[in-house]
């Protein structure tokens, strides 16, 4: 960090690609009132790894940091802090006073993000930050505002909305999406007795099922579809008669012995009045049946108590048979004090009182517990209520089809979001509820006179000009806007400002081009143009109902077309057990903590590469580990033994030979850099960094453990082809993994890379990205090496199983794949010496003598085939020699069975090895190894075990790779003869300039015997 930040890296990277094509990034804004949790880290991982690799591309990405500042959340948290309940605390306290403390709020853990950020390596400028409280900003939501209001998309309406009793606003439909809890509420069955027509003369009830008895408090209307049937069902309980009326699809929601008198239609059921079972307020000229197609018959009885003021749907019936609206409760969610009963009680807590009511009454039919998600307040938690009352609303309905095909043109990862989650939010969508009854916030910048003339300002200018003020200083805030009048343009008469704020998400939506003071601030308006829309957002997959929805809203309204072009959803933060992390449950991790255990990269890493973008996550401190030994480590080490033997060998990049004059394994290990080159740029361009991480992983392996494996002895010996193409694969794959690890490969680059080309770029992020030389690239050999790793870890896997140490030799080794005649000899040999065997064969001349094999049907695959024809295939199978069948498949790949044509996957092969054998088999690729062993072998065995004694005193001793030395040796009787006849061998292998038997050393404490005295020669 502190190299970046002495070099200005980050700016140089941006300002040497100015002349590029912009490559936008959106910054979705936190709101810094609380302390950064290790969800930031997620996101901030993806919103970084992106632009970085963008910037290699040459593209020009600017960066801009945001903060959001206005909102419930920040109202909130302040009236905790201040020991408020409520909105009449904060009035008493003072709008302005208040509002100064929601501004600090929001400031206070700026350097704790911003610590984090940095500490994390996401690079994003905070100099020229953008702040939704800021004048210029709440300016442009004003402009934006108007835009909509001038299409008169922006209205004032009397609606049923969700409300939040505790906060004292409504709230939108992507808010109340946000806040769902899993509640159990009174399931109550209610009889509404009849009392007029035939019905009444049968004495019926109208049965009626809510799971909100608390608005049976209002009760005006029962609602019935006209095109559904209902029956008037006599029902006898123990010997007590009733007479019911439900629909009769859910004709089961009755008890007892039913019979049914007569069944209606709904719309013959239409005005027909009732008694309602409370009658605790007075609603006039009411209490009958209205029809409504809305009601449905998946659960309860068909018949929908309505409550105007307290569902959108009822209110909208009521409305078309002129029923009253009467509203019992306060805004503050209780019970107006002079309803009887439940005067003053929480709306949710007069359930109880009301159910035990209902059964004094003798109108309660059943009562049971009722488990479903009902809304919550997306900050506080209160359970919220649907309330009729005056807000503001912007018509998105109106806009529709266009959003449908904004997001038709969007890309997004995954791309099932777009036609479901995110296509159905959009097809389902109602107006945007925007109007907030509270204090800090955007105003909403309209005016009104006493004659309802409306009119609404964009900037502050235009408001000085109206008020005949100059304003431009004026902090556009509550109080301060409020206390700003001007006569009326059409009648003269004094406007005054509506009292509310907007939706804190209306202000994030804006950032597109509130961000740049658009379009009043100069210079704003080319900043915008080319700034728009964003190539790349990226947040969690709740945004789907939040920032997403109002990017895409807002941008639609105001410039019809959407905010952004792709979009990657990220899944959620879960603790190692799978558990949403939470202080309560004391599973939290703590970011800067998180990072300074494992280290940035670490995190970073895991983030990006474990699992799947849009995926939820597990985060532990094992996991993170792992990650960290499988590849992290893995690169690490081979950046030391690198440099370990480049210096001994005085390597020099100027004397790396044409890759034409090199060896096959550097051709191998350059054609899959060139092909990690092509599929790593691929998968960041296609933001999918599990794919990106999944090739880097599987190339460091390569390089790790084939390519410098496979080559050590060229390593030792100062080879600088193999030095010098371990360098070119070490520099490039440093540039690839820059974007997602960018403080290890910055070190790399400095010690590594640039200590051995003075020409090299001053940082890693100074360079560009990667071409694949198509021309190193061999699949062919690609294939090649592949199978040759694929079989050497069958023949580890058999070694394993017959629990012979791989260094003792074995005569031989049968192997069985596709392609093994081709394989070239050197990579036979690799085989042979990776396995230690002597002789290489093919499996196909001897599966007979090797294994016992027995087949049968895979009736998965045959059936999926062949369909019905495969018992009678199976019994083919069966009558065939088993043997000759494997041998003909593993050699020809098909072959016909009676009439019928099988591969290797129509069969269930079952190989148990011969005496004195191992086999280990996977998909098609056998090895067998000959576990008989010489005395020659265990000559050769031993003369191994030596040589790995003495190399493993050498570093215990702290000699140096290169150091010669002398040895004295003692072992066992029985081996010294064949350690002897070695010694030539084994001094090679140790580089030891004498190497002695003294039978005065002391019998070694191993199986062999084996002891040594070395010193420096």
């Amino acid at each position: 960090m502190d190299f970046w930040r002495e070099n200005s890296i980050f700016e140089a990277s941006t300002t040497a690609r100015e002349s590029g094509q912009p490559w936008t990034f959106y910054e979705g804004p936190p709101t810094a009132n609380g302390m950064p949790g290790t969800h930031h880290i997620e996101a901030r991982v993806f919103k970084d790894v992106f632009p970085r690799y963008q910037t290699m591309k040459g593209k020009y990405v600017t960066r801009k940091a945001g903060w959001d500042c206005h909102g419930l959340p920040v109202e909130i948290a302040v009236e905790k802090e201040l020991g408020f309940s409520g909105k009449g605390d904060i009035e008493k306290f003072g709008i302005a006073a208040f509002n100064d403390k929601c501004r600090d709020s929001v400031t206070r853990h700026v350097d704790a993000f911003t610590t984090m950020t940095n500490r994390m390596g996401f690079w994003v400028d905070f100099d020229q930050a953008y702040w939704t409280m800021a004048p210029e900003y709440v300016e442009s939501v004003w402009w934006s505002l108007k835009e909509i209001w001038k299409k008169g998309l922006l209205v004032q309406d009397h609606r049923v909305a969700p409300y939040c009793p505790r906060c004292g606003t409504g709230l939108s439909d992507h808010e109340l999406a946000q806040g769902y809890e899993t509640v159990t509420d009174p399931s109550v069955y209610a009889r509404f007795p009849v009392t007029s027509g035939e019905l009444a003369d049968l004495g019926a009830a109208l049965l009626v099922w809510t799971t909100t008895p608390w608005t049976l408090v209002s009760n005006t209307a029962i609602a019935v579809n006209p095109e559904v049937d209902y029956v008037v069902a006599e029902v006898t309980v123990e010997d007590v008669r009733e007479v019911l009326v439900v629909a009769e699809p859910l004709i089961s929601a009755l008890s007892g012995e039913v019979k049914i008198l007569k069944v209606m239609r709904g719309k013959d059921l239409e005005r027909i009045t009732y008694k309602r079972p409370l009658d605790l307020i007075e609603i006039p000229d009411s209490h009958f049946v209205v029809l409504a197609s809305y009601v449905t018959t998946e659960d309860g009885t068909g018949l929908v108590h309505q409550s105007p003021a307290f569902g959108a749907d009822d209110l909208a019936v009521c409305r078309s048979y002129g029923l009253p609206v009467v509203n019992p409760i306060a805004p503050n969610g209780t019970f107006l004090s002079d309803v009887p009963l439940v005067g003053g009680l929480f709306f949710k807590d007069a359930d109880k009182v009301l159910v035990k009511e209902l059964k004094s009454r003798g109108v309660l039919y059943k009562h049971q517990p009722y488990e479903h998600p009902y809304p919550h307040c997306w900050r506080c938690h209160t359970a919220l209520i649907y309330y009729a009352q005056p807000s503001w609303y912007i018509r998105t309905t109106s806009i529709k089809d266009a959003l449908i095909r904004e997001n038709n043109q969007t890309d997004w990862h995954p791309e099932t979001i777009k036609t479901g989650r995110y296509g159905d939010w959009l097809n389902n969508n109602i107006d945007w509820a925007l109007s907030r009854n509270r204090y800090w916030g955007t105003p909403l910048p309209i005016w009104r006179c006493e004659d309802k003339h409306e009119v609404c300002v964009d900037s502050l200018a235009e408001l000085g000009a109206l008020a005949g003020q100059e304003l431009s200083n004026l902090d556009p805030h509550r109080p301060f806007v409020d206390d700003i009048h001007f006569p009326c343009p059409t009648c003269s008469k004094e406007m005054e400002r509506v009292p509310e704020v907007i939706d804190c998400w209306y202000d994030s939506g804006a950032m597109p081009f509130a961000q740049w003071g658009y379009p009043h601030k100069p210079g704003s308006v080319e900043k915008f143009k080319t700034s728009y829309p964003a190539d790349f957002i990226c947040e969690a997959i709740d945004q789907t109902r939040g920032w997403f929805y109002t990017l895409m809203t807002i941008g639609t309204l105001v410039f019809d077309k959407s905010s952004y072009k792709s979009v990657l959803c990220l899944g959620h933060i879960l603790d190692k057990d799978g558990r949403k992390m939470s202080k309560h449950v004391g599973n939290v991790l703590e970011p800067i903590a998180l990072m300074d255990q494992h280290g940035a990269d670490a995190v970073r890493w895991y983030m990006l590469a474990a699992g799947s973008p849009w995926s939820a996550r597990r985060v532990g401190h094992d996991a993170i580990s792992d990650v960290v030994r499988k590849t992290l480590l893995t690169y690490w080490n081979t950046i030391s033994f690198h440099t370990l033997y480049a210096q001994s060998s005085n390597f020099d990049i100027s004397q790396i030979p044409a890759v034409k004059d090199r060896s096959m394994m550097d051709h191998w290990i350059l054609s899959e850099l060139n092909t990690l080159i092509e599929e790593v740029d691929t998968a960041y361009a296609d933001f999918d960094s599990q794919a990106a991480g999944k090739s880097l992983a599987r190339f460091i392996d390569d390089l790790s453990n084939w390519y410098v494996r496979r080559s050590r002895r060229r390593f030792w010996d100062g080879d600088v082809a193999a030095l010098g193409t371990l360098h070119e694969c070490l520099a490039t794959l440093t540039q690839l993994l820059s974007p997602m690890v960018p403080f290890i490969t910055e070190h790399v680059w400095q010690e590594v890379v640039r200590v051995a080309d003075t020409s090299a770029a001053h940082s890693v992020h100074l360079t560009d990205f990667p071409v694949a030389d198509k021309t190193l690239i061999n699949l062919e050999l690609n294939t090649q090496v592949a199978m040759t790793r694929r079989v050497v870890e069958l023949g580890r896997a058999a070694r394993a199983e017959s629990a012979i140490k791989i260094r003792q030799p074995l005569q031989r080794a049968l192997i069985s794949a596709t392609g093994w005649a081709k394989l070239p000899i050197d990579m036979k040999e690799q085989i042979a010496d990776e396995l230690n065997v002597l002789d290489l064969a093919d499996i196909a001349d001897a599966d007979g003598d090797l294994v016992n094999i027995s087949v049968k049907a895979n009736f998965k695959s045959l059936g999926a085939k062949f369909g019905k024809e495969v018992q009678e295939i199976s019994k083919a199978i069966a009558a065939t020699d088993a043997t000759a069948l494997v041998k003909t498949l593993r050699t020809s790949g098909s072959t016909k069975v009676a009439n019928w044509e099988i591969d290797l996957d129509d069969l269930v092969i079952t190989e148990v090895p011969k005496s004195g054998w191992m086999v280990a088999s996977h998909e098609g690729e056998s090895v067998a190894l000959d576990l008989a062993l010489s005395q020659s072998l265990i000559d050769a065995g031993n003369v191994r075990e030596v040589i790995r004694y003495i190399q493993e005193r050498r570093k215990g001793d702290g000699f140096d790779i290169s150091d010669r030395i002398k040895v004295r040796w003692s072992a066992d009787s029985a081996i010294v003869a064949a350690i002897t006849a070695a010694a030539s061998h084994i001094s090679d292998e140790v580089l030891a300039l004498e190497f002695t038997f003294d039978d005065s050393l002391q019998a070694g404490d191993n199986e062999l015997q084996i002891n040594a005295a070395l010193e420096k020669a």
